[in-house]
């Protein structure tokens, strides 16, 4: 297993009106991040947020490539970005324990924070496909050319792990500085985390290390 520290190429916000991130997801053109009560999208060139609609949004994002995902409590609800009408709602595996959320070959990925695990799900009913066991706490997940990725956050220490999603073994680890926490997780497909900081209500970018296999 390769371990290195994180390298920080910028850093977002805090923002008004928002007390905390928590799930976060990217568009191809902006970043969306959980704020409790809104879903907001940044846009990555500058930091600014560019619009926001009220949701319930307490924990992970994930984007499918037309429709925004939304963990709210103990549900996940299928969105509309143009409106941020909901045209959906499936249980959440946890029942509220959820934390992380992201898409990869046709499903939904959702942690389970405090259970250590990260479910594969059936974007239209919920139904658990598979399970995967970690060794930390669970928060942010994302999947990226192949590779699945969550990050940790155990009191003042957060990570992000790379990991084998048929076994679970961890590949690959990058350490975030000390009193970093990383909430939500999502990787922009060219060489960049974004990492949500919770109620540091700050967002991250963390390059991407080369693959370890």
């Amino acid at each position: 297993m390769k371990r290195s520290p994180a390298e920080i190429l910028a850093e977002f916000g805090p923002f008004p009106e928002v007390e905390a991130v928590h799930g976060v997801t990217f568009d191809g053109h902006h970043v969306w991040f959980a704020s409790g009560n809104r879903l907001n999208a940044l846009d990555p060139a500058n930091g600014k947020i560019v619009r926001s609609f009220d949701a319930a949004a307490h924990a992970g994002t994930a984007f499918d490539g037309t429709h925004l995902f939304q963990i709210a409590e103990s549900r996940i609800q299928k969105i509309d970005p143009a409106t941020g009408q909901v045209l959906a709602t499936i249980p959440a595996p946890g029942n509220g324990g959820d934390s992380g959320l992201a898409w990869a070959e046709g499903s939904l990925w959702v942690g389970q924070y405090r259970d250590r695990k990260i479910h594969q799900i059936d974007p239209e009913t919920g139904q658990i496909l598979r399970t995967i066991e970690s060794s930390r706490f669970v928060t942010g997940v994302t999947w990226v050319d192949g590779e699945l990725w969550h990050a940790t956050w155990t009191e003042e220490d957060s990570d992000l792990r790379h990991i084998d999603p048929e076994t679970g073994e961890v590949l690959q680890v990058i350490d975030m500085p000390p009193g970093t926490g990383i909430s939500g997780l999502e990787s922009d497909g060219a060489g960049r985390f974004h990492c949500g900081g919770g109620k540091s209500g700050r967002i991250r970018v963390v390059r991407r290390p080369e693959t370890v296999r």
